[in-house]
């Protein structure tokens, strides 16, 4: 099919599979998060764990890409990153981000907004160091968002990195590690059917302490 103008005005598909009432929410947004993560997992979700990350750049222009998360738990939503890259610098000026997680086959979205903070060393060492060798090696050969002047620049880089640490475990690089969100506000969509979807907003009212409100879809 050819998507013209037309055609995909035309797109149309009526989510139908469930619901979400509120008193499905756990009172824990991230425990709800973890649970629909999960389910997500159980129905074959390709990268389940891949969420969009939007950050603000220094002249107030949004920028989005897709990142894996690695770590949820009551800190937040950890990813891993090199720390010279652009959604770096862009982190470093405005910490404030945003997170969209979307599972089209059980028709659900989460979005979640906060600050985001550098992990300790600690953590990202311990990541780093489960990380397949090749990955590690690629940490080393791309100075992120820098300009290359073809792909066998990068593959050249990757080979003089291979070849230093032949033999031996690779160290994480000093510009490289993790930062969590630690979420503000976190929404749960669930679509229904003529368009009139479930949402829920959960705003952090205090330490442990989250109040949920339905939205308008």
């Amino acid at each position: 099919m050819s998507l013209t103008p037309e055609a995909l005005s035309a797109l149309r598909r009526d989510y139908a599979q469930r619901g979400l009432r509120r008193a499905e929410l756990e009172p824990d947004p991230l425990v709800m998060f973890r649970k629909w993560l999960a389910e997500a997992e159980r129905e074959g979700v390709l990268e389940p764990n891949a969420m969009v990350l939007s950050t603000v750049d220094a002249s107030g222009q949004p920028w989005s890409r897709i990142v894996l998360l690695k770590v949820c738990d009551e800190g937040g939503f950890a990813f891993f990153t090199n720390y010279q890259g652009a959604k770096a610098q862009q982190l470093a000026g405005e910490s404030r981000a945003a997170l969209t997680f979307w599972w089209g086959v059980l028709e659900r979205q989460v979005n979640i907004t906060g600050r985001v903070l550098k992990t300790s060393r600690e953590i990202s060492l311990k990541y780093f160091a489960s990380r397949p060798r090749a990955s590690q090696l690629g940490a080393w050969a791309s100075a992120q968002s820098s300009v290359l002047g073809g792909r066998d620049q990068l593959e050249a880089s990757y080979a003089e990195y291979e070849q230093r640490f032949d033999g031996r475990e690779v160290e994480c690089p000093p510009d490289w590690g993790g930062y969590v969100l630690e979420p503000d506000v976190v929404e749960f969509w669930q679509g229904r059917s003529s368009r009139l979807h479930d949402r829920f907003r959960c705003t952090r009212a205090g330490a442990g302490v989250w109040q949920a409100e339905r939205l308008a879809p």
